[in-house]
Parts: C-alpha cells; structure tokens; sequence
C-alpha cells in the first residue's frame, strides 16, 4: 500500500470520528490500568460492568489493597481468568506504591514491570491516559492492518513497528483507537462488513464482502 492510499484512509477515519477513544470507562491513569489488566480475553462491555462497582468503592491502589485479592475477587468475578487478575492487580498495586507514590508511571519499562502489565496493556495506558502516539496491536489491529493491506507482518510486534513508521505522524496518536473500532463493528473477523465500510475502496482485502 503507497503512502497516499494510507494518509486517505486516516483522513476519512478522522472525518468520521474525530475524537476516538477507548470504550472502557475510566477517570483516572489507575482506573484505566486496572481496566486494561481486566480486559485481557474479556470484553469491554463485562469489564465496564465490574468497574462500575468496584471503582465505586476503591478507584486507588490503597483501597484496592484495603479489599484484598478475595475482597477484589468479588467485583470482578464475573470476568474471565478473574483469580489470576486478582493476584496481579494486588501486586501491580503493592509495586505502585512502594516504587511509583501511589502513581501510573508514564514509562514503557516501568510499566512493563507491573504484574499483569505486557506491551500491549503499557500502549494503551502510555497512549489513552498519557496521549504518548503508541500502538497496541490486539487482534482487532493486527487483523485490519494486514487485511487491508496498510501494515502486513507475521506477528503484533512486527505489524506494531510497521504501523508506527507507515502511518502519518498527525494520526498516530489516535490511530489505536480507529483501528480497534473499525475491527471490531466493521472488518469483524468471520465476515467483513465490507459494503458498509468507509475505507472499501482504498483496502486491498481480495475477498470483499457485499454486506
């Protein structure tokens, strides 16, 4: 895919949704982590629903840790792996405070080092809560970057690094998101929705759909 056909495609994404975001629901960097961490093969809407009561009575790592990890297993038990989340949501909230102040640290190692923290989960805190221009190349980004042609490689890693060099530094910041809701409500998985898609004419997909 040439220069060109990708600064388009992000230009009409922008026209379209100029402010995106994630769809997890947060107010602060700490409530965005533990929202991140809790999301990891669970959806956004279960994850949402969790936080609504858990963050309703310990939105910071003291509170969390005031819970314990069987007082936390009870709001977010309703989640996939909920006891491995518990264990490390407790320790990430330990480390924030004996190393960070209490605090989300604005640095990919830093961040890299917390229990349940991988490269992904640190994208997407350093780029929603901190506005750094990073990519967290999940399923959904990994699928419409190389379907559609505007970044191909084998691996999240690869796709992640090829979209940070392709993609116009006036979309990076908000590239993330574009990408994640346009994998998850339009070029979905089993059958892209390619005739109600906005970019079809410039993907390179070969096997486009008519729905």
């Amino acid at each position: 895919m040439n220069r060109d056909k990708r600064r388009a495609i992000f230009e009409r994404l922008r026209a379209a949704n100029p402010h995106p975001t994630t769809e997890l629901r947060y107010n602060s960097p700490f409530e965005l982590l533990i929202a991140v961490i809790l999301s990891a093969q669970a959806t956004d809407r279960s994850v949402n629903k969790a936080t609504e009561k858990l963050f309703a009575v310990a939105n910071t790592p003291q509170a969390i840790l005031e819970l314990g990890e069987d007082g936390l297993k009870d709001y977010i038990k309703t989640i996939g792996l909920f006891n491995t989340k518990a264990k490390n949501i407790i320790r990430t909230c330990r480390m924030l405070i004996e190393h960070h102040g209490g605090e989300v640290p604005r640095d990919r190692k830093a961040l890299e080092a917390l229990p349940g923290v991988g490269r992904k989960t640190a994208n997407v805190v350093l780029n929603t809560a901190f506005g750094e221009p990073t990519m967290a190349v999940d399923t959904h980004i990994f699928r419409v970057a190389n379907r559609t042609g505007i970044a191909t490689g084998k691996a999240p890693l690869a796709v992640e690094k090829k979209l940070l060099r392709v993609i116009p530094k006036e979309f990076l910041k908000d590239a993330h998101h574009w990408l994640i809701l346009h994998g998850r409500y339009v070029c979905t998985a089993r059958k892209p929705r390619c005739g109600a898609c906005l970019i079809e004419d410039l993907c390179e997909y070969r096997h486009k759909t008519s729905d």
